[in-house]
């Protein structure tokens, strides 16, 4: 890339301007939690978010699907959580802006006891949740404000123990999220060190970009790096190596649309699956042999 394309993502001088932002919030930057707002239809993202995100939807119309792929199998893979392996605490790292379908909605739906706490570095974010989310009274909710590569802050934290009992089995989540984090950052490590914080019977819930074709894995990589945090898409046998310390329950980690799909849904064609550019997968710690995948 040149040096004008290696800059962060910019908003030229004349071009639209926002209003009504909270202060020390830096909208002229496109931020990855913004574009994902902006794929899911939100309204909590600015003009740099909308033009970085278009710049993907150019090369992939097919990222707004995707994105809501990967929201419906978090949903899925929560009530899971919940039904299938008892488990009503909730972390969750790297949450994004609040939109329909969030974890405490979901966990609370099948038990209004569930105990969730949100995560995230952003301030807009946290703000967000605090102002749009009130759960279940029964349940508890709390946000904190950490970053996912300081692992002890957040085990560490005061707000984050007040809800979250590490004694008992714990769901960690990692939507979305991973691929924000460099090689040279140790995703691997920053899993491992979260999940020997968890008790036995925990599970990890994890989702991760992958990519169809290296041109589009460079523009990918391309926008991001111009907004406020890179991207790194990974292959599936990489995203599987997140996952050492957890055993992956059926259908193991498989493109988001095809983690036991609702039923009635619509069978994808090759090419839909292909296009289905997000893995993810519910694996748990210590699993007992019915949870073999």
């Amino acid at each position: 890339m040149t040096q004008r394309e290696s800059e962060p993502w910019r908003l030229p001088r004349g071009d639209e301007v926002e209003t009504h932002v909270p202060q020390g919030i830096d909208t002229s930057t496109a931020h990855p939690a913004r574009m994902y707002d902006y794929f899911l239809g939100g309204k909590n993202n600015f003009a740099a978010d909308r033009a970085a995100a278009e710049l993907i939807l150019d090369v992939a119309p097919e990222a707004r699907t995707v994105v809501r792929a990967g929201r419906e199998f978090l949903a899925r893979a929560v009530r899971c959580a919940v039904t299938e392996h008892g488990v009503t605490q909730f972390l969750d790292i790297g949450t994004g802006i609040p939109a329909e379908g969030n974890i405490h909605e979901v966990a609370q739906s099948v038990c209004p006891q569930a105990r969730v706490a949100y995560v995230d570095n952003d301030p807009i974010v946290l703000a967000h949740g605090r102002a749009l989310i009130s759960g279940d009274p029964r349940g508890r909710t709390a946000f904190v404000q950490a970053d996912l590569r300081d692992t002890d802050k957040i085990v560490g934290s005061p707000e984050v123990r007040d809800v979250i009992d590490f004694a008992e089995p714990v769901a960690l989540v990692l939507a979305m999220v991973l691929h924000f984090v460099r090689d040279d950052e140790d995703p691997a490590g920053i899993v491992a060190r979260l999940g020997a914080a968890l008790a036995p019977g925990s599970v990890l819930i994890l989702s991760h970009v992958t990519y169809k074709t290296e041109e589009l894995k460079r523009i990918a990589e391309e926008v991001y790096d111009r907004a406020s945090a890179p991207v790194v898409p990974r292959t599936r046998e990489e995203i599987a190596g997140l996952l050492d310390g957890f055993a992956p329950v059926a259908p193991g980690l498989v493109r988001v649309s095809q983690w036991r799909p609702e039923p009635g849904a619509p069978e994808q064609t090759p090419q839909e699956l292909e296009d289905t550019t997000v893995f993810g997968a519910l694996a748990v710690k210590d699993p007992g042999p019915g949870d073999a995948p």
